[in-house]
């Protein structure tokens, strides 16, 4: 998740018996970057992954495929672009790469190029979220695709797990529940707008990157409002600037996060999904995953 994932918490995760990744942009710098991958390697007592947007919105996009190959993470995850480069660099390496998709079409793109396994992000996803249910793209893609299906979105308990993975996914992706644990080093107050708020108060906005995104429906957000003027929206569908404009958005975006994730101020913009719902209390990751795998506390 971005800002929210770090090496504790995926070393955690790890104790756990799951997998956890953390985006490439959670690190302003390459050298930071590497860092991290190193004591992950050390540290993990399985495998862990990185998050990496593959467009022209991430400047630093080359150089973290680079450290992921030198450093040989078990797996990528790709978003927001063409994933071809990434799957012939990463293969070589000898690293996994898994696809975010909305949709067969992409699905199936992206299996023609080499994915090890696709994300089936639906539409009740945290962030960057599809157009579908997951009773409906689940079974559309496994009947269709021949490699692994992991589902993303609408996790927020075991239960919820369970009808995924018996509509034949072969995992699933969870994110929101995990920002409020106390490895993250995200404010304590975004930890407890997760306790406290739920799926009724998510709202989507296009004016963090451009794209519609999730995120907590605060009172800032609200005076705000969550819709790109038009000025701006025409210069997301020119031609000669949308390249440039989304790119700056997007950055622009990330930057109003980082801000509100990790400091007290009015002006809050918090990212999560309505899986919050079923978070009640800021917790360890270790028991997060005990509930979520399980159904004990």
């Amino acid at each position: 998740m971005f800002l929210v994932s770090n090496v504790a918490m995926l070393v955690e995760a790890s104790k756990s018996g799951i997998t956890g990744c953390v985006p490439a942009l959670n690190y302003r710098t390459i050298e930071e970057f590497e860092t991290a991958l190193k004591e992950l390697k050390e540290k993990c007592e399985g495998p862990f992954g990185v998050n990496l947007i593959v467009n022209k919105s991430n400047f630093l996009y080359k150089e973290q495929l680079k450290a992921c190959c030198k450093h040989k993470v078990d797996y990528i995850i790709t978003s927001l672009g063409s994933p071809k480069e990434t799957i012939n660099m990463a293969h070589k390496a000898g690293v996994k790469v898994f696809c975010d998709v909305v949709n067969l079409d992409y699905a199936k793109k992206v299996e023609s190029l080499g994915a090890d396994a696709i994300i089936a992000v639906n539409k009740e996803a945290g962030g960057h979220f599809g157009p579908t249910s997951y009773e409906q793209l689940i079974p559309e893609l496994v009947n269709n695709c021949s490699i692994p299906i992991i589902s993303a979105g609408g996790v927020g308990n075991y239960e919820q797990m369970q009808k995924m993975l018996n509509l034949g996914a072969a995992g699933v992706s969870v994110g929101s529940l995990f920002i409020a644990s106390t490895e993250s080093d995200v404010s304590e107050d975004y930890k407890e707008a997760c306790v406290s708020y739920g799926a009724k108060d998510i709202t989507s906005t296009t004016k963090l990157s451009g794209s519609s995104c999730t995120i907590i429906n605060t009172p800032y957000v609200k005076e705000i409002g969550t819709e790109q003027n038009s000025f701006e929206k025409f210069l997301s569908k020119n031609k000669r600037m949308k390249k440039w404009f989304k790119a700056f958005a997007f950055y622009k975006g990330m930057k109003k996060l980082n801000k509100a994730a990790f400091s007290t101020t009015y002006k809050t913009v918090w990212c999560a999904g309505p899986s919050i719902e079923y978070i009640t209390a800021i917790k360890p990751v270790s028991e997060i995953v005990k509930v979520l795998t399980n159904g004990n506390g």
